[in-house]
């Protein structure tokens, strides 16, 4: 991480230096008060239910990772403290226990949070109690919807990650496990309509990769390698973010600087299978932009294991090689990705009959506007 400090720091020892010279002449010397003062911590609000903030020790993890990483200018906000993780860390939350997002919106509770805090980023995972609730994804959607609202009337440069939240399989609720599939599928397409280039919405994807067997001691709230893969999904989007806010002008490393190309974009893939039978099942692929720039497009490429051929793809084109390797390039409406947002395609598979567990290996590239 660029040190925001340092040009503020290296004015120091000069100011010290002119005022050793023009001592003796009677001519006193004052450095500006913003050269004095320590810069502003980037201000962080983890928001969600108890899975952030009953105890939500991701955060724990995140903050000791951004701290590690050299990102320590920031402060967690929030009108909640931390309820003991372990380890030291800035606790301070807003994520209430058993709320429902839909809730939060209508009862206009978020305002006020935000008027305590003052956070200049939002680290959203809402929603879990709306979907146990079986709440239609429209309505939490325009819950989200509400709570960015009041987040730009706060502060219209508010930078946003959302969460399609992890995974839920509770022994109480047969169907929640497939109603978060349903919810997450929608939250891409709701951001990129939401998300401007004055206040931009992320999407983070918390589900892939995260299995309630062994990432969850109930089904429902993350163990500690739970907490270890949400910390891990959240980085590099917030770091992403702290990133592009960095940087001093005259820095040579600044992005914005002619002499220097930027990071090159980036975009990792995920696999899922969603359903098989015998000859064939359903996969879904989770492209995610990795970069610190947003992506004009990308091509992920899939290769089937043991004799699969992609048949059929959503939300991408298909394209075949001899070999059954295939790649997709994303549809015309879910190309363009904002730091850390991602976007799916689903796909159908022939195999043979004695191929066994779905599985492949995917990866993908990136463009930007001008590659």
């Amino acid at each position: 991480m660029r040190d925001t400090r340092r040009s503020r720091l290296q004015l120091l020892p000069l100011f010290g230096l002119l005022a050793a010279l023009l001592l003796p002449l009677g001519v006193t010397f004052a450095p500006p008060a913003a050269a004095a003062q320590a810069a502003e911590p980037v201000r962080i609000m983890p928001l969600g239910d108890s899975i952030t903030g009953s105890p939500g020790c991701w955060r724990a993890v995140l903050w000791n990772q951004l701290q590690s990483a050299g990102y320590t200018d920031i402060d967690f906000v929030g009108t909640l403290g931390p309820q003991g993780c372990g380890q030291p860390y800035d606790g301070d939350n807003e994520g209430h226990g058993g709320e429902l997002v839909t809730n939060v919106a209508d009862q206009n509770l978020l305002p006020a949070r935000l008027a305590a805090t003052l956070p200049d980023i939002v680290v959203m995972h809402f929603g879990t109690n709306d979907v146990w609730s079986a709440i239609a994804p429209d309505r939490i959607l325009a819950a989200y919807t509400r709570l960015v609202e009041q987040m730009r009337a706060s502060n219209p440069d508010m930078r946003i990650l959302v969460a399609q939240i992890i995974p839920m399989n509770p022994s109480s609720c047969t169907g929640c496990a497939q109603r978060v599939v349903d919810f997450n599928a929608r939250i891409p397409e709701w951001a990129r309509t939401t998300s401007t280039s004055r206040s931009p919405v992320s999407v983070v994807d918390q589900w892939t990769g995260f299995d309630t067997a062994t990432d969850t001691y109930d089904g429902v709230h993350p163990s500690a390698s739970g907490d270890e893969k949400i910390a891990a999904r959240w980085y590099p989007a917030l770091a992403a973010l702290l990133d592009a806010g960095a940087g001093d002008p005259g820095d040579p490393q600044d992005p914005g600087d002619p002499e220097d190309p930027g990071d090159p974009p980036a975009c990792t893939a995920a696999f899922r299978a969603v359903s098989s039978w015998q000859g064939g099942y359903q996969g879904e692929v989770t492209v995610t932009n990795t970069s610190a720039s947003a992506l004009s497009g990308w091509t992920a490429t899939v290769v089937p294991a043991a004799g699969a051929r992609l048949t059929q793809v959503w939300n991408g084109t298909l394209g075949t090689a001899a070999d059954g390797t295939a790649t997709v390039t994303n549809a015309s409406w879910n190309g363009t990705l904002a730091p850390g947002a991602s976007a799916s395609f689903g796909f159908i598979a022939s195999a043979p009959a004695t191929a066994g567990t779905p599985s492949a290996t995917v990866t993908c590239t990136a463009r930007t506007a001008s590659s």
